[in-house]
């Protein structure tokens, strides 16, 4: 079975984190700092905040701006639950605003429309999620003015975009936005095991968030309320989580980090060769903005349906019948029952549906050969008659 994303572990991944292991500290010790200095400046963004997971990051982002009880957040609805679920953790209420028929991004003339009734209606976002979907950045500048027109803060959803560039410029700078996530999941481009990062250039949220993810607990002497009883004092001054990354977790980061640019561009090349091996079939195939370089974490095709003349459901079993590992990225968020609970329904995004009723994500991970590459083709141009 050919799977649609996997690491790439290297002998030196492996005695990094053994070093790790044989060292003193497996936790809260010299590499998570190494860490976040390592993606810091690759992104050149003045602050990054290493945590477990990238749903982590996302909610302690979301507590640093302040969202809870009251507040409004939305998001794309092509893209994981946590995009969303995040908000919900902080008490705040979501919504979605639809997808671009190209980019599969946040719509930036659906965002606009939907900012200028809620100012109407005066329920306007206190947050805006835009998603990176698939590595390929959202229109920045444009979702940048917006929030400045609008008064709301910017949350990059960049799990899926790290080593990606957007305006010449690396995704991750925080230039257009408040903060940015990355994920570290092991089928992402580089990966920790499991893991994420906030980066920020705002040192006031930054040590918001360093304060959250682990118990609210400070030992600053600055941010204390009273004298310290001894050496061993600290105090926790905010109601925080146990979300700290692990130096086993951190030193895997480290050493991947060395491969990222080689990761990314090993992507595009099997990028490349899916546009020219799919191009005669019945499929849309990624298009790519000009104003980004994409992370490529996804390749995902859309169905012709109306010359296939076989249903979107066969399709994707005949693929993983024949061996291919197919998935799809993903059901719109509104679609879950825990949020059809809330009152959205189907059809709640209208460009979603149909990208929902078309889309397959096809394997892609830096390990991908020629031949599976082949093999994958192959099997779809089988699967579709062409």
């Amino acid at each position: 079975m050919i799977p649609y994303g996997r690491q790439d572990i290297s002998e030196a991944d492996i005695q990094a984190v053994v070093d790790v292991l044989r060292s003193d500290f497996l936790t809260q010790g010299p590499a998570v700092p190494a860490f976040e200095n390592a993606v810091a400046n690759y992104c050149q963004v003045n602050h990054a905040v290493a945590v477990n997971s990238a749903t982590s990051a996302l909610h302690i982002a979301c507590l640093a701006l302040g969202v809870g009880k009251a507040d409004i957040v939305w998001t794309s609805p092509i893209t994981f639950v946590a995009s969303a679920n995040c908000a919900l953790y902080c008490g705040a209420e979501v919504d979605f605003v639809d997808i671009d028929s190209r980019t599969y991004n946040i719509s930036v003339e659906r965002l606009a429309e939907k900012l200028a009734q809620a100012q109407l209606d005066g329920v306007l976002p206190k947050v805006v999620i835009p998603v990176h979907l698939s590595g390929q950045p959202c229109d920045m500048v444009a979702i940048h003015l917006l929030g400045r027109q609008y008064g709301f803060k910017i949350i990059e959803d960049a799990s899926h975009a790290i080593g990606g560039k957007y305006l010449n410029e690396p995704i991750g700078n925080c230039r257009y936005s408040d903060i940015t996530v990355f994920s570290f999941h092991p089928v992402k481009i580089i990966t920790t095991g499991e893991g994420g990062m906030a980066l920020t250039n705002d040192l006031q949220l930054a040590k918001r968030m360093q304060l959250l993810r682990s118990h609210g607990i400070t030992r600053e002497i600055a941010d204390m309320t009273q004298a310290l009883d001894g050496p061993w004092y600290y105090e926790q001054i905010a109601l925080g989580f146990n979300y700290r990354m692990t130096d086993i977790q951190a030193a895997l980061g480290l050493s991947q980090m060395k491969r990222l640019d080689e990761f990314v561009s090993k992507r595009h090349s099997i990028a490349n060769r899916y546009e020219e091996l799919l191009a005669n079939l019945p499929v849309v195939t990624p298009w790519q903005h000009h104003e980004g370089y994409s992370g490529l974490h996804l390749y995902v095709i859309r169905l012709k349906l109306n010359e296939i003349q076989k249903s979107h459901l066969v399709v994707f079993e005949a693929l993983r019948a024949a061996g291919v590992a197919v998935n799809l990225h993903y059901i719109p968020v509104y679609r879950q029952p825990y949020y059809k609970r809330m009152g959205f329904n189907v059809g709640h995004c209208q460009e979603a549906e149909h990208y929902y009723a078309e889309a397959i994500s096809l394997p892609m991970y830096p390990g991908l050969t020629n031949q599976q590459q082949n093999q994958i083709v192959t099997v779809l141009k089988e699967i579709v008659g062409a």
